[in-house]
């Protein structure tokens, strides 16, 4: 997917809403626990009563690599089943992979040919050689963890560099690697939310992946108030605030309604 293709999705659906379908096995309904395919059943139902308030969705890979075989299968059919219900969505694995050259290059095959993820989540701290295979895919985008919202990030990320703090460091080291705002975006976790302004004044044209609005407590109003481009240049992610939400039968019914909530909150801060 192209970043005009992404523009033209959040201005189609007024919405940069990205659901996270962190679907933890031990959280599910009961009323999805009897079928074939529980996290399968469970994501079905989520993505039928939000796709049309959201513009991304984002599997935490994790809940699915901790159920084997089984977890993958799941996995991939979520994928199958989000593009047979909306194409334009776009689909971002959130598997935070970063190795060497030559894994790296597996883990993006793995990803971006296997299974038809249109961005994977990167550690960057290997540096250049970690990344950069996964930049060689078209229409593919790599999102990297630049400042994120969990409380172990003040233990590297706020480290001083020179004149730079290392999430800074990290931010322009990378816009040297043959990454464009066509290709690369950022994790700016939402709980740090004031220090968007700054980022902005280093990367102003690139999309955003911007988790911790909800339920880890980030603002919407804060990150569009210092986030927001002249494209928009956010998502926006939601996960556990919307996905369980409800843990009755109607589950789905008020992942869509807390969607749609989102969404109508973010309209008022697009300007198209």
């Amino acid at each position: 997917m192209t970043k005009q293709q992404l523009i033209e999705n959040i201005k189609r659906k007024k919405s940069f809403l990205c659901v996270g379908l962190d679907s933890d096995m031990a959280k599910l309904p009961q009323c999805v626990l009897t079928c074939e395919d529980p996290i399968f059943e469970f994501n079905k139902r989520i993505i039928d009563k939000t796709y049309q308030y959201t513009i991304a969705y984002k599997p935490n890979i994790a809940f699915y690599e901790s159920c084997g075989s089984k977890g993958w299968q799941s996995l991939e059919k979520t994928v199958n089943y989000i593009r047979s219900i909306d194409p334009t969505i776009f689909i971002i694995a959130d598997a935070k992979r970063g190795d060497i050259g030559n894994t790296s290059k597996q883990y993006a095959k793995a990803f971006f040919e296997t299974m038809d993820f249109d961005a994977i989540t990167v550690a960057p701290y290997m540096g250049k050689d970690s990344v950069s295979p996964f930049m060689q895919f078209d229409g593919k985008w790599v999102i990297l963890l630049a400042l994120t919202s969990n409380e172990g990030a003040y233990d590297f990320q706020f480290i001083d560099n020179k004149s730079d703090k290392l999430y800074e460091t990290v931010i322009k080291t990378s816009m040297q690697w043959g990454g464009t705002p066509e290709n690369m975006m950022y994790v700016v976790g939402a709980t740090k939310a004031e220090m968007l302004e700054n980022i902005r004044t280093i990367i102003p044209d690139n999309f955003l992946l911007v988790p911790g609005v909800g339920a880890q407590g980030g603002s919407l109003e804060e990150v569009c108030k210092y986030g927001l481009n002249s494209h928009c240049g956010l998502i926006v992610n939601s996960s556990r605030g919307i996905i369980f939400a409800s843990k009755e039968d109607d589950f789905d019914v008020v992942a869509g309604e807390k969607a749609k909530e989102m969404r109508d909150e973010m309209s008022k801060y697009i300007n198209y």
